[in-house]
C-alpha cells in the first residue's frame, strides 16, 4: 500500500516568502519550504497496481497552464485549529484541473474525497496553540499576497509518516500544456 495525494508544488520564490510569516506563534510547527504544495486532491492508501492505474490516467490528462497567487491566511479545524494555511486566490483553471483529477480517481474508483475542494498551502500544523494568539496571528498577516506564478506541472506525490510529521516525495509529475 502507498498514501498518495496530487498537488502543485510551488516555486522557491514563494516559498521563502511564506516562511518569513514562520514565527511568533505558539503551538505551531512550521512546515519546511521544501514539503509546501498547493493539494489538488488527497487521495489516500491504495494498492500498487491502482498507483500504477492512477499514474497511467493522470499522464493522458490534458490541462492548460495557468497562472495563480497566494493571499491571506487561515486556519482549519474550529474550535480547536490544527493547521493554519495560506490561501490561494480563486482560479478557475485550478478548480478545473482539481475537477479532471476528480473525473479521473472517480473512473478508477477511488474513494471520493467528502471534503470541499479548499485550494491552500499549510504553513503549520498546531497543537494547543491559545486561540488569541491565533487569531492574532492571523489578523497580524491577512493581507499577505504572492505574485501571480505560473503552473507548468503538477505530481503524483507519497505521503510518508514520520516522528516529525509527514514527509513527501515526488513519484511522477504531468506538464500542463
Amino acid at each position: 500500500m502507498i498514501r498518495l495525494f496530487t498537488a502543485i508544488a510551488l516555486p522557491v520564490t514563494v516559498c521563502n516568502r511564506i516562511a518569513e510569516l514562520q514565527a511568533g506563534l505558539p503551538g505551531a510547527r512550521w512546515v519546511p519550504i521544501e514539503q509546501m504544495h498547493v493539494t489538488l486532491r488527497f487521495i489516500g492508501e491504495v494498492h500498487e497496481n491502482v498507483a500504477g492505474d492512477i499514474d497511467e490516467q493522470l499522464s493522458a490528462l490534458r490541462a492548460r497552464r495557468f497562472r495563480i497567487a497566494l493571499e491571506g491566511l487561515g486556519a482549519f479545524g474550529a474550535p480547536d485549529p490544527h493547521v493554519l494555511w495560506a490561501g490561494v486566490r480563486r482560479s478557475e483553471a485550478l478548480s478545473h484541473l482539481a475537477q479532471k483529477i476528480e473525473t479521473i480517481l472517480a473512473r478508477l474508483r477511488v474513494q471520493a474525497d467528502t471534503r470541499r475542494f479548499t485550494p491552500h498551502v499549510t504553513i503549520a500544523r498546531l497543537k494547543n496553540a491559545p486561540q488569541d494568539k491565533l487569531v492574532a496571528f492571523i489578523q497580524r498577516h491577512n493581507l499577505f499576497s504572492t505574485e501571480e506564478f505560473e503552473i507548468a506541472e503538477f505530481g503524483l506525490y507519497a505521503s510518508l509518516r514520520g516522528g516529525e510529521g509527514p514527509h513527501y516525495e515526488l513519484e511522477r509529475s504531468y506538464s500542463l500544456g
